[in-house]
């Protein structure tokens, strides 16, 4: 038996929760979003998408990286997620922002809502192949692209990929969570933007402009 392990998506999710800087700003929907919440309380720079904003994470990341030349931008997306909006990875190489990561995390179903196969998996799909989102990110002209499967290559390789010049995209193949739900709404709309707002007004290392 290998000893080799395979990847959870709340353990790479805590991973990634542990190496975040104070000046992070984290963009999570959907199941990732979900997990990130049950890692403890919301820092001011975390930005939760609730199932309504599917598709829309990669969007935001991108605009909030250009706004935010200096902080480093974290997208969590899930791969059906991504599906619905690959045109951003497009954009983003056209923009090209040094400051933006996306992390997708690769579980082959529409986890939150019944676990249908997404469009990209070998059970969606008449060939029983899979759709690889990192050639498609290379081929979208993102040149920081990494491809990990177990805990030990995430481990091993982490640093080096959120230290390489961005747009960087890292595809992590995760198992399906059974019986999984969507991220609940953290609280009112309106007061976490304000709270969001006030938070990126900071500059890095400074005080508050407002």
């Amino acid at each position: 038996m290998s000893n080799v392990e395979s990847l959870q998506l709340r353990d790479a999710v805590e991973r990634l929760h542990r190496v975040r800087r104070d000046e992070d700003v984290v963009v999570s929907s959907m199941g990732s979003a979900r997990e990130w919440m049950a890692l403890g309380p919301l820092h001011e720079r975390d930005l939760v998408l609730v199932p309504s904003a599917m598709g829309h994470a990669t969007s935001v990341g991108l605009g909030l990286a250009l706004a935010q030349p200096e902080r480093r931008i974290i997208v969590l997306s899930g791969d059906g997620s991504l599906m619905m909006n690959l045109g951003t990875l497009v954009t983003i190489s056209a923009q090209a922002p040094r400051n933006l990561i996306v992390v997708v995390f690769v579980n082959g179903v529409y986890e939150i809502t019944g676990a249908q196969p997404t469009p990209g998996s070998p059970a969606a799909r008449a060939e029983k192949d899979a759709v690889d989102i990192a050639a498609i990110a290379r081929g979208c002209g993102l040149r920081s692209v990494f491809e990990w499967r177990t805990r030990e290559a995430l481990r091993e390789s982490l640093a080096a990929a959120l230290s390489s010049p961005g747009p960087t995209l890292i595809t992590l193949e995760v198992a399906p969570v059974a019986g999984a739900v969507g991220p609940r709404s953290p609280g009112p709309a309106k007061e976490r933007a304000e709270r969001f707002r006030a938070a990126l007004r900071t500059p890095v290392g400074g005080k508050s402009l407002d």
